[in-house]
């Protein structure tokens, strides 16, 4: 069972081998991303050879699915906070998996996260 759930900040922080966060990072923990961060990620991905080494990294995460009940609460945050915060559509994804699990998100986007999930959102490094 995952005790947190990674951002897709934190991912790509580890893909570019940044110090701070390699040594935040405790393989001896269970941590999870939702398919949405696995999307963004393998997005952003520029040739075949990082898409390997990403898939690398990303295999090694529980794989989180998004519900329709996920669905229907992100669709609530964004119709909540979208002109005042900004909200996206990945982000109220995340979030929602985040609700509904009640386990603590670790992301650089607090900005966004927060008034979502409150709490459930840390940064969990600098």
């Amino acid at each position: 069972m995952t005790v947190a759930i990674l951002d897709t900040t934190v991912i790509v922080h580890l893909l570019r081998k940044y110090k701070p966060a390699l040594t935040w990072f405790n393989t001896n923990q269970i941590y999870s991303i939702t398919t949405v961060t696995w999307m963004e990620v393998m997005v952003g991905v520029p040739n075949k050879r990082a898409q390997a080494d990403t898939l690398n990294l990303l295999n090694s995460f529980e794989l989180l699915y998004v519900t329709q009940s996920d669905q229907d609460w992100a669709m609530q945050q964004i119709e909540r906070l979208r002109f005042s915060n900004s909200v996206s559509m990945n982000d109220a994804m995340i979030a929602a998996v985040v609700y509904r699990l009640q386990v603590l998100l670790y992301s650089h986007n607090l900005k966004d996260m927060a008034p979502m999930i409150g709490a459930l959102a840390v940064k969990p490094y600098s």
